[in-house]
């Protein structure tokens, strides 16, 4: 599997949406919530940091041990080499016990970054493992990508985009802000602030973007959390039975609607709860309790 790195212009903002929820979806009903609780510490900065004075080789090595270890592959062996290659990394997808990593020669000097190729790449061995995958190869590394973020390792490659007067790079497929979407989704779950592991300012800004977004659907009607104008926006179209465009919500059982559904904030699952009182509902693939307003 290929790892791509953007070139010329970097996407930004939220264009796989879609695909980012259905990745969400697909986690927690793979691992279960309590197999993605085991994920609750993301791998540390220390442990991912290659010194100019450490041997390349050596140090790659050691970074892979940590992120096979961080990712709960106790089995998997990596073997990582430097190529002339057009894309940034890739991995051999086999039975094991070793799998080979191969990383784009251009990472030989830029060891920062070496963490953020490997955390990609190792991704991939554990969703091979799992039997975890979408159908199409940009859906399958989005999820891939999605995956590594969520289990803790996918801040490397948010703070591996860098646009400045020196260089300009992007590791992955989602943009930026999705990074920080997911990056948030995750926060919310382990109270976790990954801010401080940054060392790239529109990284950073990157992060308060898709934070913000994160926040947002945490307090989209029917939640309880909702603003006094979406509620009021809410009650009226719950009143007539039919959501308005763009609302998160569809509503079904007549005018007024006596059912709603939605998209859950942690998970994406879609849940469909009764409208027009206030309850707590409980999400059945990540067991999220919802605070709801009717």
């Amino acid at each position: 599997m290929t790892h791509g790195q953007g070139g010329g212009r970097v996407a930004r903002g939220f264009p796989h949406r879609a695909s980012v929820g259905a990745s969400l979806t697909a986690l927690y009903r793979r691992l279960s919530p309590d197999g993605v609780h085991r994920y609750s510490a993301s791998v540390p900065p220390s442990d991912v940091a290659l010194d100019d004075d450490e041997d390349l080789h050596l140090g790659t090595q050691r970074v892979a041990r940590a992120l096979v270890r961080h990712l709960r592959l106790p089995e998997a062996r990596m073997v990582v080499s430097f190529r002339p290659m057009e894309y940034a990394a890739a991995v051999e997808l086999a039975a094991g016990p070793e799998y080979y990593v191969e990383l784009n020669d251009r990472f030989r000097t830029r060891r920062r970054d070496i963490g953020a190729a490997l955390a990609h790449e190792i991704t991939h061995v554990l969703l091979h493992r799992l039997g975890l995958g979408f159908p199409g190869t940009a859906e399958n590394e989005i999820l891939t990508d999605v995956v590594t973020t969520y289990l803790g390792a996918g801040w490397l490659l948010l703070d591996a985009f860098r646009q400045d007067g020196v260089e300009s790079q992007k590791l992955g497929y989602l943009t930026p802000e999705e990074f920080g979407y997911v990056l948030a989704k995750r926060a919310e779950v382990f109270g976790e602030d990954p801010s401080p592991w940054f060392t790239s300012a529109v990284a950073y800004e990157a992060w308060v973007r898709g934070r913000s977004e994160a926040g947002r659907e945490r307090t989209a009607a029917p939640l309880a959390g909702a603003g006094w104008a979406e509620r009021r926006r809410y009650g009226w179209e719950r009143r007539r039975g039919r959501a308005g465009e763009g609302a998160p919500y569809t509503f079904d059982g007549g005018a007024p609607a006596t059912g709603v559904s939605f998209l859950c904030p942690v998970c994406r699952q879609r849940l469909r709860i009764p409208a027009g009182r206030a309850l707590r509902a409980r999400c059945g693939v990540c067991r999220a309790v919802l605070e709801c307003g009717g």
